[in-house]
């Protein structure tokens, strides 16, 4: 594996974009402090000027792909405006996006058992990506009577599951779990049957 040959500039950063690819080969358990400071070009006690240890680095990749991803959301939800069906819709496939496109971010955030309690900017900016579904939720779930409105925080996180399960099974390759239909029609009808049950569409939409 080649080193990035590291001279100057930001250490910290070179560190976490090392620690996206070990992570990305190897799993967030699959690598130690001293890979990815060789592949960051530096010392393994460099590491030490700014990580106290592997958990530490990996909590940093997951505080910016949760950033990353509350972004998407935020966006994602903005852009469906000003429907809440559409809106509430957007945000889920923005899950499927993200997981797509920075599965380093998402192995270190979902997989890596970081507990995001651990540190303050880590709890900030994961409680701001839940919010922006919770928020989605709370708009849609106005359509349904009062007396059989579900909590916005429980909606919220059937559909987080809903999302989680479909790029878990079919949207990472994984092995034997192929299914003739993408990952997209997956979760839209996941989610389609899910807002039925609410009453939020028609047996026929």
């Amino acid at each position: 594996m080649p080193k990035r040959g590291y001279h100057h500039g930001n250490l910290a950063q070179a560190l976490v974009a090392s620690a996206l690819e070990l992570i990305e080969q190897k799993g967030p358990s699959g690598f130690t402090l001293s890979e990815a400071a060789k592949l960051a070009g530096v010392t393994p006690a460099a590491v030490y000027r700014h990580f106290d240890g592997r958990e530490a680095l990996i909590a940093e990749v997951a505080r910016q792909g949760y950033a990353i991803f509350a972004d998407d959301m935020e966006r994602a939800f903005a852009g469906g405006q000003p429907s809440a069906l559409a809106a509430f819709e957007a945000t889920g496939r923005a899950y499927l996006g993200f997981a797509r496109r920075h599965p380093g971010h998402y192995i270190a955030m979902f997989e890596s058992g970081i507990v995001v309690t651990r540190d303050p900017a880590l709890n900030a900016v994961a409680t701001r990506a839940r919010g922006v579904l919770e928020e989605a939720a709370t708009a849609l779930s106005r359509h349904i009577p009062e007396e059989k409105r579900p909590p916005a925080a429980m909606f919220s996180a059937h559909v987080w599951a809903l999302s989680h399960g479909v790029v878990e099974l079919f949207a990472r390759n994984s092995p034997g779990t192929n299914v003739p239909f993408p990952p997209e029609d997956l979760l839209e009808t996941g989610i389609g049957i899910y807002l039925r049950g609410l009453g939020l569409l028609s047996p026929d939409a």
